[in-house]
């Protein structure tokens, strides 16, 4: 009885009038349906596919069925009292080939996604891509092409046409920091290129596309607020090495600055502007640097790195310290980071802060009484959003904070080892039981809702 009751009762916090609660997920992760209705494979299928590259040889198949049982998970969502859901829309799902022909069916999904959004009370936040780009493109290149960039475009004015009418919130990337260096040069990601070249080149390919695709939906959606989701994390050297600290610096460049810099700052970081410069037209970091509303911010924890030779960058992941407590996944819990990033970011790019993911991976199972009690989540949230309500108050302009993820689901190379929702979901039967953590963040949203609303804090 004592760990329910501390799992649904929130620490007395305020949230300024208009703050945003919200939930993310993403279409490989969750969706299914991965052979309906028309939808063109992606190179998260091509990878899964392949022997050894994903736990337990998991798949995104079925995942959490999403596809065909949204209005259940709206239905949460209602129950949870968010007023925004972040998702993505699979690029191959409306363009099997992605470009050419267009699948009616799989624009009809998301239409149905989006009315029933709107119905429920809760505003659509759309991602333009979170991983899942069609295996046609990457036949072609992908993004180590030039072109993709205007592919991206196209596919951009197809979401704006379409949704534009019913959704005013786009987000053109999630994280391109982490599909780019796991994607093309570290390893452990689609599609699986180790390539330092070609990891130079997709870095600035996709700052073209996020460039292009801004000025698209400024065209389509004039009154559209338009960012891009960055996962921004201090690099940590791993020891007190001189090689250590130089593959930390070297880690931050590409991790943290290599995105939002060219965007917001129009320059690439010192270290690895010159690296960049041979793929570079003229006229470039212009395109790429157009005007956003704002910073979409995931983050989980610091990175602790190390000088490595076992891939193109010299640089790689390394052990946590032994006094860090660590998350199921081995992520490190650190929520001092979390507040220290928020004014990090306050204070260089200047820009109002959603923070469009956060939150962990937990052993989660189902008790006797059919209940999910993971209350090393519940103490990970309320940590972590005390160190956000911290930084607020320190001045950073933080106006959202959506929690990862709405559902258990399918987490990458992890499979379904991992479990990041607030909703258990049982994935032989795809029943779902909301989780303590869920409880105690609606009540969290109910207690900072009645504050603002009375002019409390």
């Amino acid at each position: 009885m004592a760990s329910t009751r501390r799992a649904t009762t929130p620490d007395k916090i305020s949230a300024p009038h208009g703050f945003v609660w919200g939930v993310s997920t993403s279409s490989y992760q969750i969706e299914g349906a991965a052979r309906e209705d028309g939808r063109g494979p992606s190179i998260w299928d091509t990878y899964c596919a392949q022997t050894g590259r994903i736990a337990n040889g998991d798949t995104g198949d079925i995942a959490c069925d999403h596809y065909h049982r949204y209005a259940e998970d709206i239905g949460l969502m209602r129950e949870l009292g968010v007023n925004a859901y972040r998702f993505s829309v699979a690029w191959p799902r409306v363009l099997p080939q992605g470009r050419g022909a267009v699948n009616e069916s799989g624009l009809a999904f998301y239409d149905r996604l989006i009315d029933a959004l709107i119905a429920a009370g809760i505003e659509p936040w759309l991602c333009l891509y979170h991983w899942d780009l069609p295996q046609a493109l990457d036949d072609l290149g992908g993004w180590t092409n030039r072109d993709c960039a205007g592919w991206f475009a196209d596919y951009t004015a197809l979401i704006a046409r379409r949704f534009g009418d019913r959704v005013k919130r786009f987000a053109t990337f999630n994280e391109p920091s982490v599909f780019s260096l796991l994607g093309y040069g570290i390893g452990g990601q689609a599609p699986g290129v180790t390539d330092r070249s070609l990891l130079l080149r997709t870095i600035h390919h996709v700052n073209l596309a996020h460039g292009a695709a801004i000025d698209v939906l400024r065209a389509g959606v004039p009154e559209a607020s338009l960012g891009i989701i960055h996962n921004h994390q201090p690099c940590l050297p791993a020891s007190d090495a001189p090689q250590d600290a130089a593959a930390a610096r070297k880690f931050d460049a590409y991790w943290n600055g290599a995105f939002p810099d060219p965007q917001l700052l129009a320059h690439y970081p010192p270290l690895l502007a010159d690296f960049i410069a041979p793929y570079e037209q003229g006229g470039d970091l212009a395109r790429i640097c157009r005007p956003i509303d704002w910073f979409g911010l995931n983050h989980y924890s610091p990175l602790y790195v190390q000088a490595f030779d076992g891939n193109p960058l010299g640089a790689g992941f390394g052990p946590v310290p032994p006094e860090v407590p660590r998350t199921s996944i081995g992520w490190p819990v650190q929520p001092d980071a979390f507040r220290d990033t928020l004014l990090a970011i306050h204070e260089r790019y200047r820009l109002p802060i959603y923070v469009l993911e956060n939150g962990t991976a937990n052993v989660d199972e189902v008790g006797e009484n059919g209940k999910v009690i993971d209350q090393p989540r519940v103490d990970f949230l309320k940590a972590y959003t005390t160190a956000m309500f911290d930084a607020m108050r320190a001045g950073a302009d933080v106006r959202g904070y959506f929690v990862w993820s709405l559902l258990d689901n399918f987490e990458w190379g992890s499979g379904y080892s991992q479990r990041f929702g607030i909703t258990y979901v049982d994935y032989p039967t795809q029943r779902r039981i909301p989780k303590a953590s869920f409880h105690w963040y609606a009540q969290l949203i109910k207690a900072t809702a009645l504050s603002a609303y009375s002019g409390g804090g």
